[in-house]
């Protein structure tokens, strides 16, 4: 995975290119969470950022999707054997705080991101958690 500034991430890009990096950012997130642990192959990065595009104006949509991002961070952050400090209902509910959900998914992944300090993205990396486990 990548690491991300999360204030760059959570304000100032989506700024920069009125909200659109809000959706490229949502989708790496998913493509990048996919490729670190198979046990998360179900997750879909463009049926993640089709709900947001598609069904953001439901409310309850894209509220379900931050949820299930919120789980998928926490399995990775298990699978790096690093504290599970992510919470799927923060996940959610940040969003109704200036949408600073998204400062707080990006800090958690960073979390699983620090776990590896000498890889680049896209190395094969062992989770531990899986070893162990």
């Amino acid at each position: 995975m990548k690491r991300r500034g999360p204030v760059a991430v959570w304000l100032g890009l989506p700024l920069i290119t009125f909200g659109i990096y809000h959706l490229v950012w949502y989708y790496k997130v998913h493509k990048e969470l996919r490729e670190y642990d198979a046990h998360l192959h179900g997750l879909s990065p463009v049926g993640s950022m089709l709900v947001l595009l598609l069904l953001g104006w439901t409310i309850v949509a894209p509220l379900i999707s931050y949820y299930n991002t919120g789980e998928a961070i926490a399995r990775a952050q298990r699978s790096a054997g690093v504290p599970v400090t992510c919470s799927p209902v923060a996940s959610m509910l940040l969003y109704f705080l200036f949408g600073l959900n998204v400062w707080y998914m990006q800090k958690q992944l960073n979390l699983v991101v620090e776990a590896y300090p000498d890889a680049a993205p896209g190395d094969d990396v062992p989770l531990p958690a899986a070893v162990s486990g």
